[in-house]
């Protein structure tokens, strides 16, 4: 099973949730779950994974399935050695899934990022990796259902966690 993960953050409340997948050109998930939970910590730049961390573990602890790989919303690697939110993930499910981080803009710093480009957009989006090759992790992501620069169920799971 495939999972794409995201947080959505509000005063009251932080919503996290997943949506799993059989394969990398599912256009339909398999199944979706959705945890709310306590408000997140402030933010802090490079320190992202300390506010999105706990509670991609709590929506993750809910999957009934083994996962093969898991996607986030942001970066595994800030820089050469500098582990992301996808690094602290993948060492927190103590490095049994792979993990890709998807991001849609540039951190300062990035530096494996895999630039690709989906559909007619002109914006690549950055492809880092933990678990598995970059360039594999890239080529999945290409492969992904949709037309559009974001693939179908990474928009869909960003929904989810804003609409719930």
């Amino acid at each position: 099973m495939l999972a794409c993960v995201d947080v959505d953050y509000r005063p009251d409340v932080t919503v996290a949730a997943c949506v799993l997948f059989r394969g990398w050109t599912d256009g339909k998930e398999a199944g979706h779950l959705v945890e709310r939970g306590p408000v997140a910590e402030p933010y802090e730049p490079g320190q992202f994974y300390r506010r999105e961390l706990p509670h991609l573990l709590r929506v993750l602890a809910g999957v009934q399935e083994p996962l093969e790989t898991i996607i986030v919303d942001g970066y595994v690697w800030l820089g050469d050695d500098k582990p992301g939110l996808g690094a602290h993930l993948y060492e927190a499910l103590c490095r049994a899934v792979p993990v890709i981080g998807v991001a849609k803009t540039p951190y300062v710093t990035t530096g494996p990022a895999l630039p690709i480009v989906r559909a007619q957009s002109l914006r690549p989006l950055l492809v880092t990796a933990i678990g598995m090759e970059t360039a594999t992790a890239a080529e999945h992501i290409r492969r992904m259902h949709g037309h559009s620069r974001m693939p179908t169920l990474l928009k869909y799971v960003d929904r989810l966690c804003r609409e719930s």
